[in-house]
């Protein structure tokens, strides 16, 4: 295990949301938010609240919801370091299930219902809270989520544990627990950043035999062991309705390995004997078992467009104000605020497109060369199918990577 260098907390940088900020949509009711913050941080941090405060400003009237463990912020704080998270996803759990407010905004912007029915809202993960999301969606039953947004969140697992700040003494004792002792029936139970610690076998470029054996939630949600909970895949594919948007810091120093945020793999060797510096062999997603054989789901929600890979420049969470505004435009909202690429009556395609050919069978083909593509698909494009089904009609959209352009 790596000791590092980890900052005191990891609390979100506090935004200017001074101006008001002009509201795509007036007129419709935008889905509740759930937000989910990091270690070291606390449901009531000011930064926090201004992320909270930013999509309210885009969306008035959006209902945001912070999860906790404690309502009081220097316990909720402690929690982000110390518990079973399996037990605190259960928490949160109940804790939403039975909150009056939120079934409140969810059912206004589904247009009716009854509580009970599906749960619906869109959801923000920073750091560990973007796994903890995930988990929540596949283990909590009549949640949905229409978008889930992770920034620098560790689901692929973390390979190492940085240092702490010289006072923050609730990082030394979980580092101190964790050191030679991570895989312990204790550790696993007790201290939170464990139970996303992954190790790799590097022979064999899967994950480690000590891991699978002792790891008690990340081996778990991500359905690494030979018995599938086949829940956990439906519920993912399912429950996530919309987007599934991941963004990566493109100089994280403190999650290791940031491509852990787009669920890649990354083995580190040495160079050669006695030296510390290492090689990084990033094993992308797509080119993983656990997708080829989709023990997850993640192939059917990349199948159907659902997977969105983005990086930011800088180190972990360090946001500004207009990354944050142009994810909220693009994904938060209401449920019916419409896609990125529209058919019209007509038959005309609206959007931003580097080419438009005509296919087989009359559908027509955009291929969408977007910057937000992830650095490992350079040179690929968004292939966008739009067929006229049974010649009667609905338009069906299908998105795939295709190589070329």
């Amino acid at each position: 295990m790596y000791l590092l260098a980890l900052p005191t907390t990891l609390t979100l940088l506090a935004l200017t949301t001074a101006t008001a900020l002009p509201s795509p949509s007036t007129a419709k009711t935008p889905l509740p938010l759930l937000i989910w913050h990091g270690l070291g941080d606390r449901h009531d941090a000011e930064g926090l609240h201004s992320v909270g405060d930013l999509a309210k400003e885009i969306y008035p009237g959006t209902h945001v919801h912070y999860i906790r463990l404690d309502e009081n912020g220097d316990n909720d704080r402690k929690e982000t370091f110390f518990g079973n998270v399996s037990e605190q996803i259960g928490r949160v759990c109940e804790g939403i299930q039975n909150d009056e407010e939120l079934w409140k905004a969810s059912l206004a912007a589904a247009g009716g219902g009854k509580k009970g029915d599906e749960l619906i809202v869109d959801a923000i993960g920073f750091s560990q809270g973007g796994q903890f999301l995930r988990g929540l969606l596949q283990r909590c039953e009549g949640l949905s989520f229409r978008t889930l947004i992770t920034f620098g969140s560790q689901h692929n697992g973390i390979a190492a544990i940085k240092a702490c700040g010289t006072w923050d003494l609730l990082c030394k004792g979980a580092l101190a627990l964790m050191k030679n002792n991570a895989w312990t029936e204790y550790v696993q139970s007790h201290v939170v950043p464990a139970q996303y610690y992954r190790t790799v076998n590097v022979s064999t470029g899967e994950a480690s035999g000590e891991y699978l054996a002792h790891s008690s939630f990340l081996a778990d949600v991500n359905n690494e062991r030979d018995v599938k909970n086949q829940t956990y895949k439906e519920r993912l594919v399912e429950g996530l309705k919309g987007k599934y948007v991941m963004y990566v810091f493109e100089e994280d120093t403190t999650v290791i390995p940031k491509e852990t945020g787009w669920f890649d793999e990354v083995l580190f060797n040495k160079t050669k004997d006695g030296d510390d510096d290492e090689e990084r062999i990033v094993v992308p997603l797509r080119e993983r078992r656990m997708y080829k054989e989709d023990w997850l789901g993640l192939k059917v929600l990349d199948e159907r467009g659902a997977l969105v890979f983005r990086s930011h420049p800088g180190d972990h969470m360090q946001l500004d104000e207009e990354v944050l505004k142009g994810a909220f435009e693009e994904f938060l909202g209401p449920l019916d605020k419409g896609e990125e690429v529209e058919v019209e009556e007509d038959g005309d395609l609206d959007g931003d497109v580097d080419e438009l050919v005509e296919g087989q069978n009359g559908e027509k083909v955009i291929f969408d060369c977007t910057r937000y593509r992830p650095s490992y698909l350079e040179g690929w494009c968004w292939e966008i199918t739009h067929a006229w089904e049974n010649w009667g009609g609905p338009w069906r959209s299908e998105r795939v990577w295709k190589q070329g352009l």
